[in-house]
């Protein structure tokens, strides 16, 4: 497989990243996230180049990839939504924006079929006076209803 239309494929990917935090204790965790940094997400083909990197069995990598929410093994969408779901947005109103979610059919965890929109939950923005937060595309919001969230992905996807 090769990456976005040039000739440089997930291994070459992986072995460069992986080459940056060789010898280092724990390293897996700072290439998985270098790889998907580069790629946008860990594909299938990443995890025997990097069990032999590691010197680590396939399972090992594939655990550590499925283990941690923040790896993606399938490409997000354009808009990249995070919803918190800890106490206290949960306290202020974070179901109703799940539902709103829903309701468009935005799926948790899950990209639109064109490839638009993914929406995760966390379990903490750090923003837990100004809940329910959101974070969009890498910016946060705070007291965020549905209406807003709409708004504001209606300012986000169309662009």
């Amino acid at each position: 497989m090769t990456t976005s239309g040039s000739d440089v494929t997930v291994e070459d990917v992986v072995r460069r990243v992986a080459a940056r935090h060789r010898g280092e204790r724990g390293g897996l965790l700072p290439v998985l996230h270098g790889v998907q940094a580069e790629l946008g997400h860990v594909p299938q083909e990443a995890v025997p180049v990097l069990a032999d990197e590691f010197n680590l069995s396939r399972a090992d990598v594939h655990g550590v990839v499925t283990f941690y929410h923040d790896f993606r093994r399938e490409p997000a969408g354009r808009t990249m939504v995070r919803i918190c779901r800890a106490e206290a947005c949960q306290a202020l109103g974070a179901n109703s924006l799940v539902g709103w979610a829903r309701e468009a059919g935005l799926a948790m965890g899950e990209t639109t079929a064109d490839g638009a929109v993914t929406v995760e939950q966390v379990f903490c923005l750090g923003n837990c006076a100004l809940g329910p937060a959101v974070e969009v595309n890498g910016r946060l919001h705070g007291r965020v209803g549905p209406t807003e969230l709409g708004a504001i992905l209606d300012g986000t996807v169309s662009s």
